[in-house]
């Protein structure tokens, strides 16, 4: 999720979690989950120039993985400690708060859409439970007045309830889901289609409109759903694009080349969801992701060169939003 609701969940973690011993260090401790609650985020800086790709595969992996988590902890207690800290709390204490904070990290991107990596190493499995937009306003703002009630009045009683009130805020994301995507269900059978794969996203900073991909036929379908909160649904009907296949789209490349790597590497990381860029026959696009939840406009993608295999692929990102975009948009949400 974006990196400032992180930080809050971590500062609200490491409240929760603190005795009422601790109430008079209640501040130092917010800032300690704050902190530590960002630094599994710091495997953004895993790169290459060489290979655009290491930062995809890297992000969200083993820093993100519920095995890591006491190491993440470890390491944010050692920081802090050597940093400022070893003034106002014991290492242990450290240990504690911050562990409690990076925690948080993995479990609520796997809310999101991206795809996190939280049974690193025992798997590689990208999980992506689709409940929460990676910008959510409300959501940040219940986990922060819990977290200014607890360090205005040295409690931790308040960051407790603001924990317990996301989880439902979370739950409702999952129902709404399970509205959109019963009804997309219904949508694909009447035009005659048999789902192989589905997936329901929510979209920027709202759960009332929802973004439907579907295979059927060979074929991603895409479409948008307004779930409203007094129990109507809308339609917003999309298109269809031809899911990306090597033998169809690139017969002849040689499957031992470093532009087929690229391409299965850019396939896991979209969970199969690829397909060429409707306007741009070099660009293999994430079929999850548009600017608008009914389009097949990427935002982003790989470009691929396939006169030379042996070229790394460029990533590539599109967030040119227009006001006739942002206006769009909009008019979905409240309609």
């Amino acid at each position: 999720m974006d990196i400032i609701t992180q930080g809050l969940l971590g500062a609200a973690a490491a409240q929760a979690v603190a005795r009422p011993e601790h109430k008079e260090k209640i501040r130092v401790i917010t800032l300690v989950g704050f902190l530590a609650g960002l630094l599994a985020d710091a495997d953004i800086f895993i790169r290459s120039v060489s290979d655009p790709l290491l930062t995809l595969e890297y992000h969200r992996q083993f820093s993100h993985s519920v095995f890591f988590i006491p190491f993440g902890g470890l390491i944010a207690a050692a920081g802090l400690w050597l940093l400022y800290f070893r003034k106002h709390l014991t290492f242990k204490q450290l240990f504690l708060f911050c562990t409690a904070a990076y925690a948080t990290s993995g479990l609520l991107d796997a809310c999101t859409s991206y795809g996190t990596q939280l049974l690193w190493p025992i798997s590689d499995m990208r999980i992506s439970w689709n409940l929460i937009s990676v910008v959510d306003p409300l959501f940040s703002i219940l986990i922060y007045i819990g977290i200014w009630q607890g360090w205005k009045k040295l409690r931790t009683r308040p960051a407790k309830i603001s924990l317990l009130l996301a989880c439902f805020y979370l739950s409702f994301g999952w129902f709404q889901q399970y509205r959109a995507m019963t009804f997309m269900e219904q949508v694909a059978d009447q035009r005659g289609h048999s789902i192989e794969k589905h997936t329901v996203k929510p979209t920027m900073m709202n759960m009332v409109l929802w973004r439907s991909i579907y295979q059927a036929d060979r074929q991603f379908h895409v479409d948008a759903v307004r779930v409203a909160l007094d129990g109507t649904i809308k339609h917003h009907a999309g298109t269809s694009v031809d899911i990306f296949e090597e033998v169809v789209h690139l017969p002849g490349l040689d499957p031992e080349s470093v532009l087929a790597d690229d391409i299965q590497r850019f396939r896991r990381f979209s969970d199969g969801y690829i397909a060429l860029a409707p306007d741009d026959q070099r660009m293999i696009s994430d079929v999850r992701y548009s600017l608008l939840p009914n389009s097949l406009k990427p935002l982003w993608g790989i470009r691929i060169n396939p006169d030379d295999p042996s070229q790394r692929v460029g990533f590539e990102n599109s967030r040119n939003v227009t006001p006739e975009l942002y206006k769009q948009f909009l008019a979905m949400v409240r309609d």
